[in-house]
């Protein structure tokens, strides 16, 4: 399947799912801490999953285990690489005690062969509430994530034009989805 972020949502066949970007807006620059989703066609390559908190999605999903963790430590060899606790350089939980990281589409942005600085994972997760900005990932309502993760396969595209202005809050309540 082919994902395509437009100024109406992410396009997933004849599907429009509304979704919020980054706080930074859609960029042809990301750097690590901008806010922004990087522009670019990336690849879908993994789905995690809370197994306590709902079935498998998918066939090739992965469970999200107590321990999991995402590095963020821009100048650490394991820089956004997934690691397991203990682990003390700086990184993000997987397993949150939150709703937002249930489900997640792992992209191929700067992973797995990470260079310093342009920033750390970029995934598909469930938002926080309708157009409320992520820190670069792309975001939308749990329903549509299970739907989405259900349909995709490893090596999907995901298409991220160059959009001027991301009119997201606006997308959310024409839909009407939360």
């Amino acid at each position: 399947m082919r994902l395509v972020l437009t100024p109406m949502g992410l396009r997933a066949g004849r599907r429009v799912i509304p979704c919020s970007v980054g706080r930074g807006g859609i960029s042809a620059t990301k750097r690590e801490g901008d806010g922004a989703t990087p522009m670019g066609v990336h690849r879908i390559l993994g789905v995690l999953y809370r197994p306590d908190r709902l079935i498998r999605p998918s066939p090739w999903a992965e469970p999200i285990l107590p321990g999991d963790l995402w590095c963020d430590a821009s100048g650490h060899p394991d820089y956004n690489q997934h690691v397991r606790a203990p682990f003390r350089p700086s990184h993000e939980a997987m397993r949150r005690p939150d709703p937002l990281y249930d489900i997640v589409l792992v992209t191929d942005w700067n992973y797995p062969d990470a260079r310093t600085g342009l920033g750390s994972a970029i995934f598909l997760h469930q938002w926080r509430r309708p157009g409320f900005p992520t820190a670069g990932c792309i975001a939308m309502a749990r329903r549509d994530l299970i739907w989405l993760a259900g349909r995709v396969a490893p090596g999907d595209t995901l298409l991220i034009p160059p959009l001027p202005r991301w009119p997201a809050r606006l997308a959310a309540r024409r839909h009407g989805k939360d």
